[in-house]
């Protein structure tokens, strides 16, 4: 190899050096130069930087989601469990060994792969049990104000008014875990007998009321409500190692809600603000606790309200200190604002394509986010083949390391998904099925207000029956009348007095004047 190596072109030994990393790191694939693979040269990523963040661009069918299931394999071969959203549904092939194949073996021996066909540990998971998978839910009160708005698609004032919303019902002692419950509050706020509560609040008007009411509605009748609820999951779920020691990859399945973008790219964003509010501060760390792919998204950034990108910035900023690493998966890296892209350390960028002038315009603007390169970047971007991608990580050292054009190495795995029915026996033999399977509707804000409104009903039937029972009293009504005010109070006394309204204050909540503690992004902190 010595011999080999010393014939290298002098840019290739230089590149190449940046990548001789003494400790544990991950195998990317061969340096590509002047048209040629060279094996002797490998580009890797050093595990303990993977925590540092990154961002995997490139067209659509250039090898995003291969690049995924590589990385994603040598992380959990070396004890790092992996979290992968799955859009297209074909991502749960790396739960099983892959397929030898004459395109495979000429792909490892190009960039000096020993390929051995391996299958991973693997749950699978789907949002509100839509599709195959554990459901995975979250209360309301959890989901937050700033997330749901996105959701709901909600401008910024009304993103304010469903804050104060949220901070009455906080105030109340209203839980707000599924769509019903905070519907329930709005409808009672709207209605006659809460538009003075609206006063209390503060800012939040009857018409504003009336539009987020309208919108739950809505969002409701398009079959969101499976998504919110309990038993919510527990994002440390997503942390566990297989038995064996090596990190479990859970892999959410969105392609049953891939025409719902809005709602899976927000929720994504809340199990990551989930982990970041439960995990404690680890500072750096040999090897990431989680490292969390965010595919498609673009999707999270479009139409984001400036409290909603600054909660982003922030998140992905901090969550580096509790050892996890957030990998952005995007077509161009002008698809996430530049407050996050200057935080992503780890870049594998695949071929752009440079059609229009909007194109152009997107490459040029690419290749400025890359260090200052031997390579011609614009030609070789437009240039390099599927599989193939350029590359610059974070050294050992924390420094970003010379720009790579690489052609990346084979999964282990299977490159496609599985057969369904054994996707449907993985997810049944889990021993998480048991645990987040059937949802489960307690007493909350819904059932809490429609016992108020019941009492209200029989108070009112109450005193209507006592100013009845006075009025028979014919022959003492007119010795009576005098005491007309006292017998009012009186009636007033029966029902303030009566156990229906007692239990009515106890129904307007148990936690009065405790609201919640809530994060960053207005997410309630779990109480474990």
């Amino acid at each position: 190899m010595e011999g080999a190596g010393s014939a290298l072109p002098r840019e290739a030994l230089d590149i190449g050096a940046g990548y001789a990393f003494t400790g544990p790191a991950l195998e990317l694939g061969a340096l590509l130069w002047d048209g040629q693979c060279l094996p002797d040269v490998q580009i890797r990523i050093p595990l303990p930087m993977l925590n540092r963040h990154g961002l995997v661009a490139g067209a659509t069918g250039t090898g995003k989601t291969k690049t995924l299931q590589l990385i994603a394999e040598q992380l959990a071969a070396q004890g790092v469990p992996v979290f992968l959203a799955d859009i297209k549904g074909d991502v749960s092939g790396i739960s099983v060994p892959g397929e030898a194949g004459a395109k495979v073996a000429e792909r490892a021996g190009d960039v000096g792969q020993e390929w051995e066909a391996t299958g991973f540990p693997s749950e699978f998971y789907a949002l509100g049990g839509i599709g195959t998978g554990i459901p995975v839910r979250a209360t309301i009160t959890s989901f937050g104000p700033v997330l749901l708005s996105k959701v709901l698609q909600l401008n910024q004032t009304q993103e304010q008014s469903l804050g104060l919303i949220f901070h009455y019902a906080d105030q109340k002692g209203l839980e707000l875990v599924d769509l019903k419950d905070l519907r329930a509050v709005v409808t009672f706020l709207t209605s006659d007998e809460g538009k003075p509560e609206l006063k209390g609040i503060g800012g939040l008007s009857t018409v504003t009321a009336g539009v987020i009411l309208r919108a739950l509605t809505a969002f409701e009748a398009q079959g969101m409500g499976d998504f919110f609820g309990e038993p919510e999951f527990d994002t440390s779920e997503f942390l566990r190692l297989a038995p064996d020691g090596r990190g479990l990859v859970s892999v959410l399945e969105l392609a049953e809600v891939q025409d719902k973008p809005q709602l899976f790219s927000t929720f994504l964003m809340w199990l990551l603000a989930d982990l970041y509010n439960d995990l404690p501060e680890v500072g750096d760390v040999d090897k990431p606790k989680l490292v969390f792919f965010f595919d498609e998204a673009h999707l999270l950034f479009n139409g984001a309200s400036k409290a909603f990108l600054e909660a982003i910035t922030q998140t992905v900023r901090l969550i580096r200190s509790k050892g996890v690493g957030v990998f952005f998966v995007t077509q161009t890296p002008k698809d996430v604002p530049a407050d996050v892209l200057g935080q992503l350390g780890n870049r594998v960028q695949h071929a752009l394509r440079a059609f229009t002038p909007d194109d152009q315009k997107a490459l040029k603007a690419t290749v400025r986010t890359f260090p200052d390169s031997a390579y011609d970047l614009e030609e070789i971007l437009t240039g390099i083949g599927t599989g193939e991608a350029v590359i610059t990580v974070l050294s050992e050292k924390g420094a970003p390391t010379p720009v790579a054009a690489t052609r990346l190495r084979a999964p282990e795995s299977l490159m496609g998904p599985v057969e369904a029915g054994a996707l449907e026996a993985a997810v049944r033999a889990s021993v998480l099925y048991s645990r987040y399977a059937e949802a489960v509707d307690r007493e909350s804000a819904y059932e809490r207000l429609t016992a108020r409104e019941a009492e209200r009903g029989a108070a009112a039937e109450a005193a209507a029956q006592a100013q009845a029972q006075e009025k028979s009293q014919g022959g003492r009504a007119g010795g009576r009348a005098g005491g007309g005010a006292g017998a009012g109070g009186s009636v007033v006394d029966q029902v303030v007095g009566s156990g229906m309204f007692k239990s009515l204050l106890r129904s307007m909540g148990t936690q009065i004047g405790r609201e919640i503690s809530r994060s960053v992004f207005g997410t309630a902190r779990r109480r474990r």
